[in-house]
Order: C-alpha cells, then structure tokens, then sequence
C-alpha cells in the first residue's frame, strides 16, 4: 500500500498470516468465531488443517492454543480486543504467561475503532491490562506495511505476544521498505522543542501535527512507539533528556498504556514534562470513529495545542 492511503490494519493481518502460514504448517489460527470480522477467513478456507474454531468462547480458546504451543505449533488467537484482553484473561496469565508459551494474540477492534459498535466492543483498557502481565510482549502497528512487518516478526520471535489492529481504515505513513524491530521505536521526524511520542492509529495525527508546528517554527521529534512492552526505554530517555518536554498520543485509556509507560521512564530518570493524549477514563459510546476521537482530545488540533503549551 502506498503512504497516504487508507486502510484498516486487519486487512494486512488476514494477507499476511495467509502468507505465515503457506510457509510453515506449524502457524495455526485458533480462531473464537471472528474469522469473517478479523479477517482470517482466507485462512480457514486455504489451510484447513492449520484451522481451529471454538466459537464464542475465548478462555476454550486460550486453553486450545495453549495445548497446541506444547506440540510445537505456533497458534494465532484471534478476536477482538476487548475480549482477548479480559474475557480470556486469568487464562492468559495462568495457562500462557506463566509457563511462557509460545502463543500469540491477533486482536482486531482496538481503541475506539469499534466506532458504531458501541462501548461493549470497544477495546480500550486492553494493552494497559496486558502489559501488566509477565512475559507478554504488547503491539500495536502505525498501519497496513508495519502490521505485515510487525506480524512476522511476531510469528518468529519466541513467547507470548499481544498484536492490536484497527477496525476502521486508517492512512499508511510507512512505505512497503522500511523494517521494525519488536521493541525499538522509530523516530519519524527529528526535532528539538518537542517530543510527540504515538502508536498505533495516533501515528499519523502526530504526523500531521508535526507538520504543522513546523510551519510555525516548532521542531517536534516524532516517535513511533509500536511496541510498548517492552517500551523502547533509551528513546524516550532521550526525548527527556535531550528536549524535556513529550507529548504522548494513543488510542487507549490514558490509565496504563503508552502515556503511562512513558511516563515511568521519565519520572524515574528525574527530568521531562509528559502530556498524555488519549481515552479520557471512560467507557466509548455509538458515534462515528473521528467523533469519538474528538470527545477524547484525540486530534491534531489536540497535539498542537499540548505541544504549544509545553513550550
């Protein structure tokens, strides 16, 4: 897909989870009746064999990944986000990251992506909740390139690993070359005055207000931060230190994801201001994914105006 574009992150998850598993039949998708929604259909109709549907049932589904990574396979849990993350959590804990198997979470409807669908299929405490558990790496990609990029490098690191798509389509701002490595932010613009620190669909709002405090002056360093567990802790030691002042922005509670990640590496280091960007601890509603944005603060607007306050 070329940069500009729009288009959800599920799609490049369904194309590319396809391509895993053509080339090794130990990649299996243990799917909870969301194959159609999540995009793994293409994969249930080519590689039955590599197939598992529980249904409604996502701690049956933890259990059935969890026995096939003891035989060696590699299974895909796929759902949405929200349910992943807490219908299926003691499971998560006790029966994946305890023993530290190799099993990985492939959940579609982050954020407030969802949009239409309502509070109760809007993933929004999910990476926060993940994050907390030991042994769980917590992903979420900037677009359709870095999904298909992140997704394979999931697919051969070892250990349990959270994946976060979006429902709703979103613009690419990486071209099919550039590479990501789990844990290692990306710095997309450099900058002096400012810190904006994003993830996920906030990556090209950043952009944007990047762009637009440059027109004014302003020099914003801008910070993919695709993987938040294991947080890239010399990136934002360096926003600290080297300019003082960060804004972060996510698609998630304010409470336990990226913002609060960041702001533990900056509160430990004894230097920097963090303004948090996000869900404003509470639950989503039925409106239009740009609306719900707008409720939280999620805005280029938004960035613009914390960054100016900052400095």
């Amino acid at each position: 897909m070329k940069i500009g574009e729009k288009i959800a992150t599920r799609f490049a998850f369904g194309e590319e989870i396809l391509a895993l598993g053509r080339e090794n039949p130990n990649v299996y998708v243990v799917d909870c009746d969301m194959a159609k929604s999540c995009k793994a259909d293409p994969f249930a109709k080519e590689l039955p064999e590599q197939y598992v549907n529980v249904g409604i049932a996502e701690q049956n589904g933890a259990g059935v990944a969890a026995g096939l990574a003891t035989c060696g396979k590699i299974p895909f849990i796929v759902t949405y986000a929200v349910f992943c993350s807490l219908r299926m959590a003691e499971q998560i804990r006790q029966e994946i990251c305890y023993p530290k198997l190799n099993v990985k979470f492939a959940c579609s409807h982050g954020g407030v992506t969802p949009a239409n669908d309502g509070a109760s299929h809007q993933g929004i405490e999910d990476m926060g909740v993940l994050r907390t558990i030991p042994n769980m790496t917590v992903i979420m990609p900037a677009d359709y390139n870095s999904t298909k990029k992140l997704l394979r490098a999931v697919a051969e690191a070892d250990g349990p690993m959270y994946i976060r798509f979006t429902r709703d389509a979103i613009p690419v701002v990486y071209d099919e070359d550039q590479e990501f490595e789990i844990g290692k932010a990306v710095k997309l613009r450099e900058g002096k005055d400012v810190a904006i620190i994003a993830n996920g669909d906030t990556v090209h709002l950043a952009l944007k207000a990047a762009d637009l405090l440059a027109a004014e002056g302003i020099s914003a360093r801008v910070l993919d931060m695709h993987t938040i567990k294991p947080l890239d802790v010399e990136a934002v030691a360096a926003c600290a230190r080297d300019i003082g002042r960060i804004v972060t922005t996510e698609d998630h509670n304010i409470i336990n994801g990226l913002g609060s990640a960041v702001c533990e590496v900056v509160a430990e280091l004894g230097c920097g201001t963090v303004r948090r960007i996000g869900i404003q601890d509470q639950f989503g509603m039925s409106a239009p994914y740009e609306r719900l944005l707008a409720i939280n603060g999620i805005t280029v607007e938004d960035i613009v105006k914390h960054c100016k306050d900052l400095l």
